[in-house]
């Protein structure tokens, strides 16, 4: 398809969170939210990566479904305890759980990203896992941060790019933005694969 006609196809991120939506800004090329109709329950013992990975797909394909001539972003970020999936905590209390759950062990945050076009028949899903150290957290420390911060829409209980850094010893990564929700290097090769122009 060439790049002239992809560059005109409207861009969709299949996602209501707010973090993606400031992340994709910084590409510079104009797009649209729309929220996709999915059920993110794990299936039975589905490895975090495999959710991640189904979940991103299932995303992008449900609002390529309504919007068949637009290039769709679906992503999705599962933190992987020991092949345990941790979800967003919702609340102080679950929110201090994980932490204490993870203080001085290694989480992967895995980081999956899709991207749709049904017109033409364009699905490709990658993978970005970031390995994430946590120090040995002491509860006062738990305490204080989530008050500070409370990252109860965050996978882990932490945000890394704000107050959350202090609690950890080292992020290991390709991919910088993976950890924050949309891996950007995987979202633009998959972009320039369905023939996007980016700038």
């Amino acid at each position: 398809m060439p790049a002239s006609l992809a560059a005109q196809r409207p861009l969709i991120l299949g996602s209501t969170s707010r973090y993606r939506r400031e992340l994709l800004a910084r590409l510079r090329v104009p797009f649209t939210v729309s929220a996709p109709e999915v059920d993110e329950t794990p299936q039975p013992d589905e490895a975090p990566r495999a959710l991640a990975l189904r979940l991103a797909h299932a995303k992008a394909q449900a609002v390529a479904a309504q919007h068949p001539q637009a290039l769709v972003i679906g992503s999705d970020q599962v933190a992987d305890l020991a092949g345990q999936p941790l979800g967003k905590p919702g609340t102080h209390e679950r929110a201090v759980a994980q932490l204490r759950r993870m203080r001085g062990r290694t989480v992967l945050f895995q980081t999956a990203v899709a991207v749709v076009c049904a017109a033409t028949g364009f699905a490709q899903t990658e993978l970005a896992t970031v390995e994430v150290r946590f120090r040995m957290l002491s509860d006062d420390e738990i305490e204080r941060y989530l008050r500070a911060e409370q990252p109860y829409d965050c996978a882990g209980s932490a945000k890394s790019e704000g107050l959350g850094i202090a609690l950890l010893d080292a992020i290991v990564s390709d991919d910088p933005t993976a950890l924050v929700g949309l891996p950007l290097i995987h979202t633009c090769r998959l972009l320039r694969a369905a023939g996007l122009t980016l700038p």
